[in-house]
């Protein structure tokens, strides 16, 4: 598949996943309207928020200046088969 160039697209393509996000919490709220439920899924969110940017950014600024990032797949192989310093 080829990469996305389109910036429109690019654009749609981010307010569709935020879009996503958020019909799905407001049905998981609205099947268990609880406090306990909405602090759970903001902090579930907020913890993958965080994975995403350490598998990506700080790995690549931080960690491995080498290592550029392709997607969460990639990221699987390249902790699997880096060697230990």
């Amino acid at each position: 598949m080829a990469d996305l160039k389109n910036k429109k697209l690019i654009y749609l393509k981010g307010f569709l996943f935020l879009f996503g996000g958020m019909m799905a919490s407001l049905i998981i709220l609205l099947e268990h309207p609880s406090w306990k439920v909405a602090v759970m899924l903001a902090l579930a969110i907020w913890c993958f928020c965080r994975a995403y940017y350490f598998a990506f950014y700080v790995i690549e600024h931080y960690v491995d200046s080498n290592y550029k990032f392709a997607g969460l797949w990639s990221f699987v192989r390249y902790i699997l088969t880096k060697k230990d310093e």
